[in-house]
């Protein structure tokens, strides 16, 4: 994990994200999930290349179920982009990271 990826939980997602002033890439994973760990190095990346224009966020499934029901997650791993409040991008499932960045870029 790097200083530009957080975890954040049901308690605190409405502060995290929804209220960032920043646009927030939330990434719904599960320990169990083979292609969410092999994600995550992409997503730090990504913190990394986008560093004080986006934060990435992981969301633990099993976890925090309230959040992933309130999102419609249906499966892992999901990733939605948040900017003011609101979805803005959706990817389910493992992508490249230039897709991951062709998502980000789409919105910032």
């Amino acid at each position: 994990m790097n200083a530009f990826v957080s975890h954040t939980t049901d308690a605190s997602f409405a502060e995290d994200v929804l209220q960032s002033p920043t646009p927030v890439l939330v990434d719904f994973w599960g320990e169990w999930c083979g292609p969410c760990k092999a994600i995550a190095p992409m997503l730090e990346q990504l913190a990394n290349d986008y560093a004080g224009r986006l934060r990435i966020a992981k969301v633990e499934l099993d976890k925090n179920q309230k959040t992933a029901i309130a999102c419609g997650v249906r499966s892992a791993p999901t990733l939605l982009l948040f900017k003011d409040g609101k979805v803005q991008a959706t990817q389910i499932g493992m992508v490249s990271k230039a897709q991951l960045s062709a998502l980000v870029d789409k919105v910032l």
